[in-house]
């Protein structure tokens, strides 16, 4: 394991978070909007902190900030509002301020972790050293018998309400209530609380599936 997943397994805040794009490429899409929020972690139960969460909304520039009617329905970000967002730089930095050295957890991490490294390498000249935890691989291990693949399947099976889907700060809350039904999971298996096994877990999902 790497020296930021070992050091994560030991530290009682992890950040679970959910962004919103342009578009399904994290490669070339703009980073739109991230929502994050704490979760208090120890090895009976994750305990979501609400007071202790984060949204930002990242300036688009006129030419960035396009009509596209079919993105803008999904993630309600409408031109106007991208406008008005907080400079990219100012955002990121605030950002990397809220997390600070705390473990990620997000369902698909891949794609929040390049969209977010992309931008933060772009506009600020650096990368998150965080590790970073996949519930989207996480879930299946802990769950074979469930034949689910997107979070809409797994928050259905959880009966995970969501309020607004493809809003980051409602499916940010739905993702640390899924990392909640999958604890007792984990804890069965004797790696609730620590990040450093279940990010193995999650590998190893990954390694199986080739």
């Amino acid at each position: 394991c790497t020296a930021s997943a070992a050091m994560a397994s030991k530290r009682s805040r992890w950040v679970v978070l959910d962004v919103e794009s342009s578009g399904l490429d994290p490669q070339h899409d703009r980073l739109l909007a991230i929502a994050a929020l704490a979760v208090q972690v120890d090895r009976e139960r994750p305990l979501l902190r609400p007071a202790d969460s984060f949204e930002v909304l990242l300036r688009q520039t006129e030419a960035e900030a396009r009509p596209d009617k079919d993105n803008i329905l999904v993630h309600g970000i409408g031109v106007g509002a991208q406008r008005e967002g907080l400079d990219p730089r100012q955002a990121l930095a605030a950002f990397e301020a809220f997390i600070g050295d705390a473990p990620l957890v997000a369902f698909h991490a891949g794609f929040d972790r390049v969209l977010i490294q992309r931008h933060l390498r772009a506009v600020c000249g650096r990368r998150l050293p965080n590790a970073w935890l996949d519930l989207a691989d996480l879930a299946p291990v802990l769950c074979p018998v469930v034949r689910a693949h997107a979070l809409d399947e797994w928050l259905a099976h959880f009966a995970i309400t969501v309020a607004v889907r493809h809003q980051a700060a409602a499916d940010t809350w739905a993702t640390a209530e899924l990392l909640q039904r999958l604890w007792p999971l984990a804890r069965a298996q004797g790696c609730a609380g620590n990040f450093d096994a279940l990010a193995r877990l999650a590998a190893s999902r990954r390694w199986l599936t080739g």
